[in-house]
């Protein structure tokens, strides 16, 4: 059972976070991205308050401070800038597509910065689950919140260059500390600094805040902070400290699957023969890629 807990943690992520996309899309038409993205910081950073007895460790050492810091300025804070730029100029699905790439940067890092051995069966594993979400994600259709795909598409890039940075530090810290307590350390940041954020663009009357609060998107944001933030998140990083992160990070090409499911489940909307088969070959790669005779290697910390 031991083992199938970090499996079942990073599947029940990519549920939760399969929705985040369609929800900050819906979000971003009420409130101001900065705005949204604050608040779901600051939602679940309240959450974690109350937990913090039972999750921070007894001493951080001197030489991980750096490494916290930056794992929580890479993400949550340089990447929800880019995820809010990026939503604001591309789409959900064209988005999902360069999401995609993230398990390729996330296993040649591991490799080179983590001593992770991965063999050609987990490459092959892969590839065939970056085709699938591929293929999934260009099924979608674009809309007219979405002015200028390719500047969007450059600023998700950049957004995942952040995620696989976050995702090798995370799994250097995840050896000594809580990855709950890493969790929250991410909502503190990511409070603070989106705060500076808002604070700085309502001085100069770059972001306007918000003059009126409709019931479902308030409910959205709340979602967003307990499910997304703290929930997927959580669930997240956990999954990243039992097994490799390489191997972690190729069930995100599980997200646009789960978000055709979600389509499908709250809209009605039907899959298409096209959609069935990427989602198969996503299935067939993630499985194929957590491969049982490799054994993960973790180089020590180099002491500064």
């Amino acid at each position: 059972m031991k083992k199938i807990f970090p499996f079942a943690a990073l599947v029940i992520a990519m549920i939760l976070w399969s929705s985040t996309f369609v929800a900050l899309k819906y979000s971003f038409r009420y409130f101001p991205p900065m705005f949204v993205i604050f608040s779901r910081m600051f939602v679940a950073g309240i959450c974690f308050l109350p937990l913090l007895p039972f999750i921070k460790p007894r001493k951080i050492e001197k030489k991980d401070i750096g490494l916290i810091a930056a794992m929580g300025i890479l993400e949550p804070c340089f990447y929800f800038v880019f995820e809010a730029l990026a939503l604001k100029n591309t789409t959900s699905s064209q988005a999902g597509m360069i999401t995609a790439l993230l398990p390729l940067i996330v296993g040649a890092g591991a490799a080179f910065f983590l001593n992770e051995k991965i063999s050609k069966k987990t490459y092959t594993g892969f590839f065939l689950a970056i085709a699938g979400a591929l293929v999934l994600s260009s099924s979608g259709s674009g809309d007219q919140y979405s002015p200028n795909p390719l500047l969007g598409n450059f600023y998700e890039f950049l957004a995942m260059c952040c995620a696989a940075g976050y995702t090798l530090i995370l799994k250097r810290l995840s050896s000594s500390y809580n990855p709950f307590f890493l969790t929250a350390v991410q909502t503190f940041c990511g409070s603070v600094f989106f705060a500076l954020i808002l604070a700085a663009g309502n001085f100069t009357g770059t972001i306007e805040m918000p003059s009126q609060w409709p019931v479902f998107p308030v409910m959205i944001l709340i979602y967003l902070g307990i499910f997304i933030t703290m929930g997927a998140y959580g669930l997240f990083n956990y999954g990243v400290s039992k097994i490799p992160a390489g191997k972690a990070s190729v069930f995100v090409n599980l997200i646009p699957l789960f978000s055709v499911v979600w389509g499908f489940v709250l809209l009605s909307e039907r899959f298409t023969p096209v959609q069935c088969g990427a989602g198969i070959v996503i299935l067939a790669g993630v499985w194929i890629s957590q491969d049982k005779n490799e054994v993960e290697t973790v180089s020590p910390v180099p002491e500064t």
